[in-house]
């Protein structure tokens, strides 16, 4: 994919210019941060550029040599060579920058994980999931907070809702939503037959409250007493809450707090997260298809992964990949490759369907 020079030097001209507003001093509030975010996102691009440049310079000019010392004709092929070699990847790293960008990959996220098929099994799996993300997590310097947490009575979460904040996240775990499958022998099983249970993952990037504007006429809200299962606190006041959102019919709950007002602010983080990812399918509307033909639609009925104890091996099947190293995918240290793998991919179609 050549790029050419005079597109190169409109990258470099225009990040040249927001360095020095930037760097002038007189752009403030809103000014300076619209400027700053501009130059976050054109950075890379602009490096990317700058390398694509100067390699095609070099080019250029070692290809005008014309030196009567063989010896030095030589040096000039050999690195010809290596340049023509080189120029073809740095290229492609530059159409990667300068793909578009999700607009929500640079949010955090809210991550839920629900028990599917498989009762108890399943909540033991959801849990390992969710210990999973924490581990990748700490991997990547992000914080999890917990939002709510549905236990099971044998130390399963038969749902668990949690914010994850830090560089990128969405950009990283947006890929993972979708039923994730497990292939093993319960811990409740007498018998030592492998069961198949699944978990079900939603990662939805979190707005800010420009982002989503909820009016208190659309809300329902109901206050009742929280009860632990499994022999968690039971509150003796009103502190859970329910939120029903009237005018898309999204019910949120929350009463892991004993504070009535800490409920509904988590309640009312959910709701928003929710509303914002409606938003968003909605907006995408005619290019939700051509989601589906990257990497995976995000559709949480969507099987994308099987995780196979006997075998050792972990398998997402929307790229093909296995890998044979479960316990390190589980710890969270082999879930970046995964992950890699599956943004190299959506950046892959996204190029070919850039070059039809």
């Amino acid at each position: 994919m050549t790029i050419s020079q005079e597109r190169l030097a409109q990258i470099a001209q225009r990040f040249a210019e927001l360095e020095a507003r930037l760097a002038s001093g007189t752009l403030e509030g809103e000014a300076f941060v619209a400027a700053s975010r501009d130059y976050a996102e054109l950075e890379p691009v602009a490096r990317a550029a700058e390398a694509v440049r100067t390699m095609q310079g070099e080019l250029a000019e070692l290809e005008g040599i014309d030196d009567p010392d063989p010896e030095m004709r030589a040096l000039a092929a050999e690195e010809v060579a290596r340049l023509r070699d080189e120029l073809p990847e740095a290229e492609r790293a530059l159409a990667i920058a300068m793909l578009p960008r999700d607009a929500a990959d640079v949010r955090p996220a809210m991550l839920e994980i629900r028990a599917g098929t498989g009762g108890d099994e399943a909540a033991l799996f959801a849990a390992d999931l969710f210990r999973m993300y924490e581990r990748y997590a700490a991997e990547q310097g992000w914080r999890v907070e917990t939002i709510s947490v549905n236990a099971s009575d044998i130390g399963g979460f038969k749902e668990v809702v949690a914010n994850v904040a830090g560089a990128g996240v969405f950009a990283k775990l947006k890929f993972e939503s979708g039923v994730h499958r497990v292939q093993r022998v319960p811990v409740t099983e007498s018998g030592g037959r492998i069961h198949t249970s699944a978990a079900t993952v939603a990662v939805l990037p979190e707005p800010s409250e420009v982002d989503v504007q909820i009016e208190d006429k659309d809300l329902k809200i109901d206050i009742y007493r929280a009860s632990g299962a499994g022999g968690q606190h039971v509150n003796t006041t009103d502190s859970a809450v329910r939120i029903t959102h009237l005018p898309s019919g999204i019910v949120v709950t929350q009463q892991d707090e004993r504070s009535q007002h800490k409920n509904k602010a988590k309640a009312m983080q959910v709701l928003r997260a929710r509303l914002y990812e409606k938003m968003r399918d909605e907006a995408q509307g005619a290019e939700a298809e051509a989601r589906k033909a990257m990497v995976g639609s995000g559709d949480r009925s969507e099987r994308i992964r099987t995780y196979n104890f006997p075998q050792g091996r972990v398998t997402d099947h929307r790229i093909g990949l296995t890998l044979h190293k479960l316990p390190e995918v589980l710890e969270g240290t082999g879930l970046g490759e995964l992950v890699d793998a599956l943004i190299a991919e959506d950046e892959a179609k996204r190029l070919a369907t850039l070059g039809e």
